[in-house]
């Protein structure tokens, strides 16, 4: 029986993957790093930002800029200004899912929070927001998911988590809890499907109004 969801926030309520992605992937071929969005997103989304850099920084043969995430940073605030929308459908979705339920996401917390509520979903979630910065690990480890359900007062096996990140579903598998992937955001990852089934994800959907038969069938 289900008896909470776990949702990831950026790329599943949100759509900020293609701000963040295309911030990060200008800069680094800016200066001398080439990638794509899409290619940036497709390894990265679902990883913290501070794991992702450690990556970054350990592979690119020379020195960024001073100041060099400070700048993507800023861009990304902007972006977020300007540009942030929910998912369509997500509240809608999630009122009709109903049950218990927590936001379980990457991003900082401060953010995270910022984000939701300018979007308008923070209010379906009440205190029950969560970041892997208020754990030990993040993504691909369970331990933001394993949290979120012991402050619900849910037994990981009864709850189900909605996923756009290969990270996020390995991480939801590790903590003993069956995922949807998610693939409705403007990530540019044309495999997404693929990846999130490959990851673990039972099913995949394109869209917030297909979410609560799924979640429905699933029990």
């Amino acid at each position: 029986m289900i008896e909470a969801i776990l949702y990831d926030c950026d790329g599943t309520l949100i759509d900020s993957e293609h701000i963040v992605g295309a911030a990060c992937a200008e800069a680094l071929t800016a200066v001398g790093w080439p990638i794509t969005m899409e290619a940036y997103n497709a390894r990265f989304n679902g990883i913290p930002s501070v794991k992702t850099w450690e990556i970054l920084r350990a592979e690119i043969p020379f020195a960024l800029p001073e100041g060099f995430n400070e700048a993507i940073n800023a861009k990304i605030q902007i972006g977020f200004d300007t540009e942030l929308q929910a998912i369509e459908g997500a509240a809608h979705a999630i009122e009709r899912i109903g049950r218990r339920r927590a936001v379980a996401s990457s991003t900082r917390y401060p953010v995270l929070v910022k984000n939701l509520t300018k979007v308008g979903l923070a209010p379906l979630f009440g205190e029950h927001i969560y970041s892997t910065t208020q754990v030990a690990r993040g993504k691909p480890a369970p331990d933001v998911f394993l949290y979120a359900a012991s402050q619900l007062g849910v037994d990981p096996g009864h709850a189900v988590v909605v996923e756009d990140s290969v990270a996020g579903v390995e991480a939801a598998r590790r903590a003993g809890m069956r995922v949807i992937g998610f693939h409705g955001a403007s990530n540019g990852i044309a495999d997404l499907d693929q990846r999130l089934m490959a990851a673990g994800a039972v099913c995949v959907v394109q869209s917030m109004a297909a979410l609560p038969d799924v979640v429905e069938a699933l029990g």
